[in-house]
């Protein structure tokens, strides 16, 4: 919890306690100067706080009449269901209107919780780590008000008309059958249909600019999967190199190192685990898949590009020098 978010939730518990309270007051309370305190008198009226401001030599602030903050009834287990969730949200870096709204939420529910289930979770924080690095929230997230009319419409089988900017910077409207949202490496993704053709279509929540509810209702296909088509979609995403190869080994070795994001997998009707595995790669450069073939260890042929085979010839050189270097 960051020290000024730590500060506000005071500056709510002291106003909790009743009467008016002076600036500098509250100023001394917090440790702060008075134009801070004003600041996070501020913070509190955009999350909803009813702040009364009283003008004058003997004022200050204080809340309005009749309002406390609702308690929060939660068991050690829910309380620690709940902060989990925040964590992971946050470090996968699925964030909406504001990158700090996770720790805000957090802080906010550690504030409430009774003292001693509140002493365990702040442990747990303070020792936890995880094996998979932290993800950096996307610089561009969606608007929350975007991402929760997309759930409702798409729970309810609403069509969407959206203005949406795709990655090359061209505007268009579209229409759209909202099929299911799904979160992906930092970002969220809307997946449905145009109802025009009938085309899946794939969206990043990011870049739609507008967005309408429409009349009407739809019904998705039963076998429909949301994750994996926005995996198959991301996969097929025109890229500078269209890379085709075969690799002889188990679907699931290859797909460890080659995930459904990054390649596409197909094999022979009949084939058995260790037949020749059809792989597909779009990629903007060519260096990272050498090393990765090597961590494959596993027969393979380059089919496309001739570009491909030259850089794999060059770090078996470079691997061969390497070994048989007896100078060190």
């Amino acid at each position: 919890m960051t020290t000024s978010t730590a500060r506000v939730l005071a500056l709510l518990e002291i106003l909790q306690g009743g009467g008016l309270r002076t600036v500098p007051d509250l100023a001394a309370r917090l440790g702060v100067d008075e134009r801070t305190v004003r600041r996070y008198v501020g913070h509190l009226l955009e999350l909803g706080v009813p702040v009364d401001s009283v003008r004058g030599r003997y004022g200050g602030y204080r809340l309005a009449p009749g309002y406390r903050m609702p308690p929060l009834m939660l068991t050690d287990e829910e309380a620690l269901a709940v902060l989990l969730g925040l964590l992971a949200g946050r470090r996968a870096g699925l964030v909406t209107t504001s990158a700090a709204a996770g720790e805000s939420a957090t802080a906010k529910l550690l504030r409430v919780l009774p003292a001693a289930l509140r002493r365990r979770l702040d442990a747990l924080l303070d020792t936890a780590d995880f094996t998979a690095r932290p993800r950096a929230a996307t610089s561009v997230a969606p608007e929350t008000g975007v991402l929760l009319e997309l759930a409702e419409a798409a729970l309810h089988r609403r069509p969407v008309a959206i203005g949406y900017t795709d990655r090359k910077g061209q505007v268009s409207d579209r229409t759209v059958l909202p099929y299911g949202l799904v979160a992906h490496a930092g970002r969220w993704y809307l997946t449905g249909a145009d109802p025009v053709d009938g085309e899946v279509r794939t969206f990043r929540l990011d870049r739609i600019t507008t967005m309408d509810v429409r009349p009407g209702s739809f019904a998705v296909p039963a076998e429909f999967d949301p994750a994996a088509t926005v995996l198959d979609s991301l996969a097929r995403t025109p890229w500078t190199h269209d890379v085709s190869l075969r690799i002889r080994g188990e679907v699931p070795h290859i797909r460890r190192h080659l995930p459904a994001e990054i390649a596409t997998l197909s094999t022979p009707a009949g084939a058995v685990d260790d037949d020749w595995v059809r792989v597909r790669i779009r990629a903007e450069r060519l260096e990272w898949i050498p090393p990765v073939l090597a961590a494959l260890d596993r027969p393979f042929v380059i089919e496309r590009p001739a570009a491909l085979r030259d850089l794999v010839r060059a770090l078996a050189r470079r691997l061969d020098e390497h070994a048989t270097d007896d100078s060190v």
